[in-house]
This record gives C-alpha cells, structure tokens and sequence, in this order.
C-alpha cells in the first residue's frame, strides 16, 4: 500500500465497498430457485467428482455473483441473510454488522465516497420483510474455503451452521421470551 502525501495508506480498489447490482426482490426469489433438494445435491456430488468441471462451475459462479452482487468467493456465501449485500465487500471485512465508524449518512468509513455494505444490507433487507436475518450471527471466516464455490457447499449441506440466532442477554427481549 502506498501512503498518499500527508494521508493514510492507499487501500487497493479490491477493497472497495459493492453496491449490489441484483436488485434484491430478484436476489431473494432465485434463492428459492437455488434452495438445497434432490437435484442440486446430485449435481453438487458430480462436480466433486470431477476436477474440470468443478473448476469450470466455481469460475462460473465468480463471474456471476461478482457481477451481481460483488462477491469475493470467500466460499462460505452469507448473501441470503444479508440482504444479498456481499459482507466480504467491506473493507474492515464485518460480518455481523457495521463499525463504529458509519457516516450519519450512511458512507464508508474507509471510502467515505460509498455507502457502507452494512446500511445497503439493512435497506435491501427491510424493502423485502427481511430485516430480522441481519440479526443472526455470523461465524468467522474459514479462510481455507477462499475460492471454493459456496453454492456446492449450500447444495450439500456444508453450510448449515454458518449463521446462529442471536445470543439472548440477560434482560433483553429474546432472553425473556418476546419477540
């Protein structure tokens, strides 16, 4: 990174903020589309087995989720509880939510210039009734699925756990059984 006169660090345009391109009423119809069954399981099966087409399908995937959506192929997607606002497209890397820095309205801390992820997330899922999937958490990254295709891993299961419900803290809502 070089430093700009009198400034911070030069981030690479890589970690730039993504504005979805997807419009997210569509985004959230395609999962349904794209959910686990029969099918996608024995697709997702026969692309293990075979190396030239794994590679060929996780390339397809790259270009098509980082064209809608901005995607990093972190290989552990989180677009459907985020409302498909690719969390890996922020540049401190949050996955449970902004930093302390949001601009009052609304920017980047690090790109002031650009929304951040975290508000485009809350605004998409609340215009589709969705707002409560930005309140389960996210694990942390394994960093050893980067590049993999996330839609294979969702198509067998392998992504399960990723998201938790909340943590229920004693007093709040949830730990007194409201919702």
């Amino acid at each position: 990174m070089l430093a700009r006169e009198g400034g911070p660090p030069e981030l690479p345009a890589s970690s730039r903020p993504v504005r979805p391109r997807l419009p997210g009423w569509l985004a959230y119809r395609l999962q349904r589309v794209l959910a686990p069954n029969a099918a996608y399981r024995r697709l997702a099966s026969a692309l293990a087995r075979s190396p030239a087409a794994l590679r060929a399908f996780t390339a397809a995937e790259k270009v098509t989720k980082g064209g809608a959506f901005g995607c990093r192929m972190c290989g552990q997607c989180t677009l459907p509880v985020t409302g498909y606002a690719c969390p890996a497209t922020c540049p401190k890397q949050l996955r449970n939510g902004p930093c302390g820095g949001v601009g009052a309205d609304g920017s980047c801390e690090v790109f002031p210039d650009m929304p951040c992820v975290w508000v485009v997330a809350y605004e998409r899922a609340e215009r589709e009734g969705r707002v409560a999937d930005l309140l389960l958490l996210q694990r942390p990254v394994d960093h050893r699925r980067s590049g993999q295709s996330a839609w294979i891993g969702y198509w067998r299961g392998d992504d399960e756990t990723l998201w938790a419900p909340p943590a229920a803290r004693p007093g709040s809502a949830v730990s007194e059984g409201h919702r």
